[in-house]
């Protein structure tokens, strides 16, 4: 079929059921359509954002989740950050283009149940008629190259792996480049403890490969990423079959949408491997981009996110403000 009218985007054929050689990775791509007007200029939000400002958007969230029964305003929101209303409303400003009125709608439980509509086909109707609607997959041109299973084994023996770490709407992000490509995203608090388990996360997913620090690696790469035109991205990924069929699932998922891990389950042709997947998900080398943050539970509620459900929650909020699923003030 043709591609949407709106943010489309367009596949190679992707088969119902995946064999097990990895070689059906390798020239997997997505490309979307010309891109409609931005809600919002994401690329000077990322730029103006320091790590205080999601410190302080991380704060809040725990404070709307801990204090939910009591529905405390904005006056309450300002005191608990320390804030005047004036500068409350200019740090979510800056932070995600909207007021903090329209922020405390997009962290609700009942947003993120939202999200869910129709989420049973979200992945079908992707793959079948492409993208459309206020949804789209952040507006670039994704490769995955996938490590052959010999590659996979060799747990990184030979390999280069550089690492950098640059500030994110989320927190610090520690970036590790291959020599093929972009082939993990973790996120750190900005403290020598989190920057030091955020490496060893990485590490562990190559033990035997030589990390080097060298943040010129990826500063291209971490200036455009949360920017409505990125570019082309190659993605290096190192899974079982299994693992890599679940990741490119979530390639699929549009922003400003979400699915349950049942979906996943069902889409890879194992509907009883929920748990499996979940772990899968779990294991997904690059954050942000191969979007595991969009994966609900059934309820609504958001289970869990290897780099915390503060950051999943503020990422659900942030990519909502710009789809433009913020009701007016």
């Amino acid at each position: 079929m043709g591609r949407a009218a709106r943010n489309g985007w367009s596949a190679s054929a992707v088969p119902g059921t995946l064999g097990l050689q990895s070689d059906v990775f390798r020239d997997f791509s997505m490309r979307t359509a010309a891109a409609a007007p931005e809600v919002i200029d994401v690329t000077e939000l990322t730029q103006r954002t320091s790590p205080a400002d999601f410190e302080r958007i991380g704060r809040a969230i725990e404070f709307l989740d801990t204090q939910f029964r009591e529905q405390p305003g904005l006056d309450d929101l300002a005191r608990e950050l320390d804030l005047s209303p004036f500068h409350l409303q200019r740090l979510f400003k800056r932070w995600a283009g909207v007021s903090p009125k329209s922020f405390l709608q997009l962290v609700t439980h009942g947003h993120a149940r939202a999200l869910l509509e129709g989420h049973a086909s979200v992945l079908d109707t992707a793959y079948e008629v492409g993208l459309s609607g206020p949804g789209r997959l952040h507006d670039l041109f994704v490769k995955v190259e996938a490590m052959t299973p010999g590659e996979v084994k060799a747990m990184g023996a030979g390999l280069e792996m550089r690492w950098g770490l640059h500030a994110t709407p989320f927190g610090e992000g520690l970036y590790v480049m291959s020599p093929r490509g972009f082939a993990g995203l973790a996120f750190a608090d900005g403290t020598k403890a989190s920057r030091a388990e955020a490496l060893a996360d990485m590490q562990s997913r190559w033990p035997l490969a030589t990390f080097i620090e060298d943040t010129s690696a990826s500063q291209g790469l971490a200036s455009r990423l949360y920017g409505p035109d990125p570019g082309e991205i190659t993605v290096d990924l190192s899974g079982t079959p299994f693992q890599l069929q679940v990741w490119q699932a979530l390639l699929h998922i549009p922003e400003g949408q979400a699915v349950t891990y049942s979906d996943l389950a069902i889409h890879v042709g194992n509907p009883k491997a929920v748990r499996a997947v979940g772990t899968a998900v779990g294991r997904n080398p690059i954050s942000w981009l191969i979007p595991c943050h969009r994966v609900l539970r059934t309820s609504g509620a958001l289970g869990g996110y290897h780099w915390g459900t503060t950051r999943k929650r503020a990422m659900i909020a942030w990519e909502s403000a710009n789809a433009g699923l913020a009701s007016a003030d």
